[in-house]
């Protein structure tokens, strides 16, 4: 029997272990090769499920028609065309105070009497001159008639008549200076003089306002004069007033533009019944224009990028698209964009937009996000009975 050497022994070993070698090297590619594949899988579903959690929460609002309004909007204080101060023009002892603050007073109604006993007693004895004097004159007139006497003698009584009535007048001038009565119609707005007082010549005595001569001068620059016009309606609206818009139209366009300001004086009437008065600080609406079927974009949507306006606009897959728009109308809530930007029935973002960028997909902010498929079956399972 012939045993193997030991050379063939080692061969044989080697072989064996070239044999192992062979065995085991595809079958650690093929786990290999299966753990990249399993892990590029993780990858996707990572990625698809970091996309879903990306979605970004916004509010939106359907686009539809309405009614707006271009306005031009100016803040002012009211003021009334027809305000006076009293003034006396007599230097008396006031007798009589008739009228307080707020009374409402007619022209020529009496305000306050002041001491006039002198000035009654020197109209009186300048009456009977002038009533001695007519009759002279009368006698004087039929003598001449009669040319008994010379015409210098009728020319001297005609001249001393004349002389007598100035002196009635001005004796019932004084007279009438010891009544204050009122210059126009309108309130008593200020009280300057109590009873008693001794007042001078020239003393101011009352305020007084018609409110129904209450207007607001606004200063429109003058690249607006085209959308102005007399009648144009316009609004008010002040915090005392509660916000609510008071009624007025436009009375007055100045016909010269403020070379200083570059601004054209407006004035707006506004009438006493709305419940203004003079002083009152007010915003005014100019409304230059109206359009009843507009498409109504709201302010919301719109962000604004080196004087561009842009709105978000979301298809039916939730993805966005950035849009510029140009403004053809705008009120306080709604831009009317220029057509054929948009239209109505779209969807806009109106908020959330901040840092969205063109083509993202969003979801609404109150709405869930879609649970992942191991996410859905663990909780209809946890809701199974």
């Amino acid at each position: 029997m012939t045993f193997p050497s030991t050379i063939e022994i080692d061969r044989r070993l080697l072989g064996c272990l070239l044999l192992l070698a062979l065995l085991v090297v595809p079958t650690t590619g093929c786990t290999g090769e299966g753990l990249a594949m399993g892990n590029s899988e993780d990858g996707k579903a990572k990625d698809e499920k970091d996309k879903k959690e990306e979605l970004v929460p916004v509010d939106l609002a359907e686009l539809g028609h309405g009614s707006i309004e271009a306005v031009l909007r100016f803040s002012t204080n009211l003021e009334a065309e027809s305000e006076v101060q009293v003034f006396s023009q007599a230097a008396r002892r006031v007798t009589d105070l008739l009228v307080e603050e707020g009374d409402q007073v007619r022209k020529g109604d009496l305000l306050l009497r002041l001491q006039d006993e002198e000035q009654r007693s020197n109209l009186a004895r300048v009456e009977s001159q002038v009533e001695r004097a007519r009759r002279e004159h009368e006698r004087q007139k039929n003598l001449y008639e009669r040319e008994l006497i010379p015409e210098q003698a009728m020319n001297d009584a005609t001249y001393d008549l004349a002389q007598l009535e100035l002196s009635y007048a001005d004796a019932q001038r004084e007279l009438s200076y010891t009544e204050v009565r009122a210059p126009i119609s309108g309130r008593v707005t200020r009280r300057l003089v109590n009873l008693g007082d001794h007042i001078t010549v020239n003393q101011p005595l009352f305020d007084m306002v018609d409110f129904d001569t209450i207007v607001a001068r606004v200063y429109v620059p003058e690249k607006e004069r085209g959308r102005l016009a007399v009648s144009q309606p316009a609004r008010l609206f002040s915090e005392a007033l509660g916000g609510e818009a008071r009624r007025g139209k436009v009375l007055r366009i100045a016909p010269i533009v403020d070379p200083q300001s570059g601004t054209i004086k407006v004035t707006v009437s506004v009438p006493s019944r709305e419940g203004v008065i003079p002083g009152m600080y007010v915003e005014i609406e100019l409304v230059t224009a109206v359009h009843e079927e507009a498409l109504l974009l709201p302010k919301r949507a719109v962000i604004y990028d080196d004087n561009r306006s842009f709105v978000f606009r979301v298809d039916e897959e939730m993805k966005v698209e950035r849009m510029e728009i140009q403004p053809l109308l705008a009120d306080r809530e709604f831009i009317e964009p220029v057509p054929g930007q948009l239209f109505a029935g779209d969807k806009v973002v109106v908020a959330g937009q901040a840092g969205l960028k063109d083509g993202a997909k969003v979801r609404l902010a109150g709405e869930k996000p879609e649970p992942e498929p191991e996410e859905a079956e663990a909780e209809a399972a946890e809701t199974a009975p």
